[in-house]
Formats: structure tokens, sequence, C-alpha cells
């Protein structure tokens, strides 16, 4: 699995004094950031080369101000255009969210779906888990 730290941020916690649920999304796409740079080096927008179908998180356990999440990523299942990203949020060695993502490799040139290269289906099949 790839690995992101992020110093959990004030604003970025609520009225509860925990992390808020919009936040922990945020984290998830940007520790998918190496993924998408197998998609485009250059992180070209003109030419993205992606969708996002859907995506799902489970809040376990509250995550507080004052100490580093890690953000785990991984591949759980590669389709022939679409693939699903499973992440994990830990801090204080414990499990405390987790959320998978489905993201389809797509033309927006011809409005479809198209098959996921094969040298990016051999980089997402280094981080698969089950």
């Amino acid at each position: 699995m790839l690995s992101t730290t992020f110093d959990v941020r004030f604003y970025e916690t609520d009225a509860l004094k925990h992390v808020s649920n919009t936040a922990i999304v945020g984290w998830f796409e940007t520790a998918r950031m190496p993924i998408f740079k197998w998609f485009t080096p250059e992180l070209d927008l003109d030419n993205w080369p992606l969708i996002l179908a859907n995506y799902n998180v489970d809040f376990l356990l509250q995550i507080y101000l004052g100490e580093a999440v890690e953000i785990k990523t991984g591949v759980n299942k590669i389709g022939n255009s679409s693939f699903r990203v499973y992440q994990e949020v830990w801090q204080s060695d414990q499990l405390k969210a987790k959320g998978e993502t489905t993201l389809v490799h797509f033309d927006y040139k011809r409005q479809k779906a198209s098959p996921i290269p094969d040298e990016v289906r051999d980089k997402l099949k280094a981080i698969f888990v089950d």
C-alpha cells in the first residue's frame, strides 16, 4: 500500500472537537495523487483521463487534532476500464476510517470509458490488496 501522512489542521475540526467527516474525503483524494500521476504524470487537467464514479467512507472512530494521520492507499479491484481504490485512515495506531473509490479511465473526447493502459495496470497491481 502507498502511505501518506497529514497533520490534522485546526480548520478540519468541528464543533464536536473532532475531525469533520468531509476532511477525510479530501485526505483520500490527496493520497490518490500518485495514482493520478500514473495516468497523467504532469497532472494535465486539460487532458484528465479519470472520472470518479463512486465513493463511500466508513467512519469507525473519532479523529482528533494534535496527532498526524496516515492514509494507506491500495487497489482492491481492477476491471477493463475501471478500478477501485481502498483507503484507510490511521491515527494513534488505530484504524479510524476506511473507504473505497471507484475511478474510470475515461476518454472525454469520445465521452466513453477506455481500457486502462497496460503500464498503469501493472502499477495498480503492485499495490493490490485483498
